[in-house]
């Protein structure tokens, strides 16, 4: 599956958000240094995100992004579409006559069947999970 960088950066500043304290907002700096996104184009792509519903933001000095709607209600796949249509994987050039139409169809929609039933709030239970599991323990 190819997705562009665009898509990318969004699904990382959206998992960014989900891990952060619901009902805080996050500065844009922040989330750039973290997640080692140009943060010119982090804005560009917040403010994409907020048209989509997905952040929504805060002014003032302590404001800043926040998810707009639960983490668990925000789904992978409809970033991706809403970011960038070619991000589902597109199957290629080949026609309806091409011998492998009917594989790379089912490979899209297979993909488009994880992506789809996967939310930020399962990826960020399942990163903070990984996170956790190597903190040595020095207790003696």
């Amino acid at each position: 599956m190819n997705i562009s960088v665009k898509a990318d950066y969004a699904l990382h500043a959206i998992l960014d958000l989900a891990l952060q304290p619901t009902g805080e907002p996050v500065r844009i700096a922040d989330i750039a240094r973290r997640q080692k996104i140009p943060q010119k184009f982090l804005e560009l792509i917040l403010a994409s995100l907020k048209q989509g519903g997905f952040v929504e933001s805060r002014r003032g000095a302590e404001g800043g992004y926040l998810l707009a709607r639960p983490a668990d209600s925000i789904m992978v796949g409809e970033v991706l579409r809403f970011i960038d249509a070619k991000a589902r994987g597109e199957s290629g050039k080949q026609g309806k006559d091409d011998a492998f139409h009917d594989f790379w169809r089912r490979v899209d929609e297979a993909t488009s069947g994880v992506v789809d039933r996967t939310s930020f709030g399962e990826l960020s239970r399942s990163w903070l999970e990984k996170q956790h599991k190597y903190i040595p323990n020095w207790d003696i």
